[in-house]
């Protein structure tokens, strides 16, 4: 009964992944949220509230490099009515300009990537990439719900 029911499980949780992989407004919500989290903890530290801790920078770097690459791929076509996003029908609309912020962040990021190592260098790096992304939210993504 045990090996059925984790069997069960185990299934259920491939196909879970499966689905979330070929998903790509699940993929574009993860990879988002990822990169929100990281952000975070970057801004943490340039802002002293902890250490500089250079494996995190680099890791956070990275994963907005991932992201950077990644994501433009994920908005292959405009979202159904019942979809949850917060996606602009102007993505679609202006297809190579949206591309190109994806281009510019990860610009950002690589014209960034060695200067983290004060808390200074750490400001400047976040607040670039910071506004790479802003730079595609403001005119791409709708606000937060209140």
């Amino acid at each position: 009964m045990i090996r059925r029911l984790l069997a069960m499980a185990a299934v259920a949780w491939a196909v879970t992944t499966v689905m979330a992989q070929s998903d790509p407004l699940s993929q574009r919500k993860a990879l988002m949220k990822g990169n929100g989290e990281q952000l975070g903890a970057l801004n943490k530290m340039a802002k002293g509230e902890q250490p500089i801790d250079g494996a995190k920078v680099d890791a956070a770097l990275a994963k907005f490099g991932e992201v950077a690459q990644k994501a433009p791929s994920l908005f292959p076509e405009p979202p159904k009515a019942s979809e949850d996003t917060r996606a602009l029908p102007k993505i679609w609309e202006t297809k190579s300009d949206f591309e190109a912020k994806f281009a510019d962040f990860h610009k950002a990021i690589g014209d960034n990537k060695d200067k983290a190592k004060s808390v200074d260098e750490l400001k400047i790096a976040v607040s670039a990439i910071g506004k790479a992304c802003g730079n595609c939210h403001e005119p791409y993504r709708k606000p937060a719900p209140r």
